[in-house]
């Protein structure tokens, strides 16, 4: 078990098992350097290199970091003063830089500008904005999008510099996940808000009378993956430009509205995939919407709005990847006393990043993962990553770009161990679209 219990300058405060101790921290990345995304220099691996293992990324502040989140092409880092650096892509404004550096990516990590009125404790990126959580329970938003995905209002596209989402006022949010264009918001209390593009009941039955798109699971997923091109890129990019073509006729939700068809119903994670969501309750429910192009709602039934998962597990944590589904389980097991925690997986499969081989619409347990208990898990675009209770971080799917940190650019069908973090403990790690974020204790 490891909990944060205070930060002070330089150092986290935190219980493994039931002892205290004081620990500093580092940030290490790997995977796609596209648009500076890993925050390496350019001597270390090259104008947009690749990092095969995780390496450290340098330029970060000396008092620490709490937490990172990883975007499509860009990165965050909250640090124990309760700071935002951000590197990687910025021509959405989703750095946070304001309008006197150019739009283009940056590989050094950089101070947000424009949140000295709040401490930061969490921050959440998605592939055109950034998010960050104030002490407070508000939320500040960043970047640039056409879908509404800030939250700012009617026809508020673009925000250089951190705003309040005003629309939330008096809620205390906890946790925030973004799409491609929506984005969902936890509350302490358990409610739920949504705000964006709303395509396919992504957001529930938010906007359902304005909703025009027909739904897309209906699809030959086999077919639809032969007749793209193999490039995982080329599929995901046609896939959104076909989305971007289907929106053109779309209403837009532009401030965060509450999901109502869940009054009552304490939610306590949520996950947004690409164009898909994933709502987990306190009473284990694990609800679904959205895209099912690859199965990656985890149900038969197929109809707008959030509708259960058929899970079979009780769910404790939810991710979601580009096109796929994660959720850590509590699982009973015959030959451990009480009940086991693994991996459940679902959805696009294209490089196994189910952790198994063949397209799963409906859950099943990664198996490679038999004897770790993980506390962790992340989705990227075609891969996946695990930490567990032993502070070890496990990878599976796709390895190109060295997004699997195992020194190659194969895939692997089953979970393996980042032998190169060896003797490092692993606090915290994230996937971004193509490169991941790992926190480690010095």
């Amino acid at each position: 078990m490891l909990r944060l219990l205070k930060e002070e300058r330089g150092v986290r405060s935190v219980v493994i098992g039931f002892s205290r101790r004081w620990i500093t921290t580092k940030v290490l990345s790997f995977g796609d350097g596209i648009h500076g995304a890993l925050g390496l220099p350019t001597s270390l691996i090259g104008i947009g290199g690749d990092a095969y293992e995780p390496t450290p990324v340098p330029g970060l502040p000396p008092d620490g970091v709490s937490s990172v989140s990883a975007g499509h092409y860009h990165s965050l880092a909250v640090t124990s003063r309760g700071e935002v650096w951000a590197w990687g892509r910025n021509y959405e404004a989703q750095l946070g830089r304001g309008l006197l550096e150019p739009r283009e990516s940056w590989n050094e990590p950089k101070r947000v500008e424009g949140l000295n009125q709040v401490r930061v404790q969490a921050a959440f990126a998605s592939g055109v904005i950034s998010t960050a959580i104030g002490d407070d329970g508000s939320l500040w938003v960043w970047g640039k999008s056409k879908r509404g995905q800030l939250g700012l209002g009617k026809g508020v596209t673009e925000a250089v510099l951190p705003s309040k989402v005003e629309a939330l006022a008096g809620e205390e949010i906890v946790k925030v996940s973004l799409g491609w264009g929506h984005a969902l918001a936890q509350t302490k209390d358990g409610k739920l808000f949504g705000w964006g593009y709303l395509a396919d009941g992504r957001l529930g039955q938010i906007g359902r009378g304005l909703e025009t798109s027909p739904l897309d699971s209906s699809a030959d997923i086999s077919k639809t993956t032969h007749q793209l091109s193999s490039s995982i890129l080329e599929v995901a990019e046609k896939l959104v430009l076909e989305g971007m073509e289907k929106e053109k006729d779309m209403p837009i939700i532009w401030e965060p509205c509450l999901i109502e068809e869940l009054w009552g119903v304490e939610v306590i994670d949520v996950a947004c995939g690409l164009d898909h969501s994933l709502v987990l309750c306190r009473d284990s429910s694990l609800l679904s919407g959205g895209s099912n192009i690859y199965g990656q709602l985890g149900r038969v039934i197929q109809d707008l709005g959030l509708l259960p998962v058929e899970i079979g597990f009780r769910p404790l944590s939810v991710a979601a990847g580009l096109g796929h589904s994660l959720a850590i389980c509590q699982i009973a097991s015959s030959e451990i006393t009480g009940d086991a925690k693994s991996i459940v997986s679902w959805g696009w499969n294209q490089s196994s990043q189910l952790g198994r081989e063949g397209a799963e619409s409906l859950p099943l347990v990664v198996e490679g993962l038999a004897g770790e208990t993980p506390i962790s898990v992340s989705g990227g675009r075609a891969h996946s990553i695990a930490l567990t209770s032993k502070g070890e971080l496990w990878v599976w799917g796709c390895g190109k770009n060295g997004r699997l940190g195992l020194g190659s650019s194969f895939d692997e069908v089953e979970p393996m161990l980042v032998e190169s973090l060896e003797g490092c403990e692993v606090l915290q790690a994230v996937s971004g679209f193509d490169h991941n974020l790992v926190l480690v204790a010095e």
